[in-house]
């Protein structure tokens, strides 16, 4: 499996923390009986910075397996497609 170089996460590691921001403010909403309206909005919201995220690293991860000698037939690509389709 291709291991992900931290150096080329930093956006990925920027959305993921958005995302975890969000998540406590779904939290303090639903703790504050907010609108049922507002709770699903910021919630697909968060479901979408985890989307991309998750598609930027696969997309890292496809980049690394292609820029290797061999890679675009290596197992690392499939493994990294796969991963791909557990997303959409």
């Amino acid at each position: 499996m291709v291991a992900l170089n931290p150096d080329d996460m930093g956006a990925v590691m920027n959305r993921l923390r958005r995302a975890q921001g969000q998540i406590g403010g779904v939290i303090r909403m639903i703790e504050e009986g907010r609108e049922c309206q507002d709770v699903v909005t910021q919630l697909a919201a968060v479901n979408r910075a985890l989307d991309r995220a998750g598609f930027a690293i696969v997309s890292t991860g496809l980049k690394q397996c292609l820029s290797e000698p061999g890679g675009a037939e290596s197992a690392d690509v499939k493994a990294m497609e796969k991963l791909f389709l557990t997303l959409a």
